[in-house]
């Protein structure tokens, strides 16, 4: 693609094989999506996403629902949304997405796997300057001319499109405000959407040795098993 778009993939699709722990990310996601648009999916547009991305991690139907009625519950958690931010062993810039209910806890898990890997938790915006938000959307390719396509979609906010040949899916980045636009058209024009979730991009990313890749990994694998995490950015190459 000439860009650092798919630098995460393989690291993503590990994350997202464990399944138990994907399951929790989804019902987190969809209490915070119920909590800001309400419980129905069809006004509800990141709900709808939410929902769509449980069925592309083959989570079942019930569960799903099940997550939807604990999210309108008395019983269900006050979850905050929280951005931490840091620098890893080797400089890499980290940022940490959570849905907490104990912010405390969070911090401190945080801070000791910073600490304890050679690295450190910084103050919150202090990265914001090297990754840029994005809308991802990932449709399944079928008969679509990708030129064609691109010139349609850059209307509803889309700036670059791939294909993904090893799934057989379009993947479309567009502006972080842009969601909303691109969702409702690609759902009236009828596309199949496999996932859609909001990515942060590094405008630069830095490489590192084998060596030193195993120090960042060991970092981000502490990192993503806590069950307060729901993503983890990064720039190393």
């Amino acid at each position: 693609m000439g860009r650092a778009f798919e630098y995460r993939k393989a690291r993503k699709f590990k994350r997202w094989g464990m399944m138990a722990k994907t399951f929790t990310k989804i019902g987190k996601d969809i209490a915070l999506a119920v909590k800001s648009g309400g419980s129905d999916p069809h006004t509800n547009g990141r709900l709808r996403a939410i929902i769509q991305n449980a069925r592309a991690a083959n989570m079942p139907k019930e569960n799903v629902e099940r997550a939807i009625k604990r999210a309108t519950s008395k019983e269900q958690e006050d979850f905050k949304e929280i951005t931490y931010e840091g620098y890893g062993p080797h400089g890499i810039a980290i940022v940490v997405e959570t849905a907490t209910d104990n912010i405390n806890r969070t911090v401190a898990n945080l801070r000791s796997y910073f600490t304890k890997c050679g690295g450190a938790l910084g103050t919150s915006g202090m990265l914001d300057f090297m990754f840029d938000r994005k809308s991802v959307f990932r449709i399944a390719a079928g008969e679509i001319d990708l030129d064609e396509f691109e010139l349609e979609m850059i209307d509803y906010g889309a700036d670059e499109i791939s294909l993904d040949e090893e799934v057989e899916q379009i993947v479309i980045y567009g502006e972080f405000t842009a969601f909303g636009a691109i969702q409702k058209h690609l759902e009236e024009k009828g596309f199949e959407i496999k996932q859609a979730e909001f990515e942060r991009i590094p405008n630069d990313t830095k490489e590192l040795s084998e060596e030193e890749m195993a120090d960042v990994d060991k970092l981000l694998e502490r990192i993503e098993e806590d069950e307060d995490v729901l993503n983890v950015f990064h720039n190393m190459r």
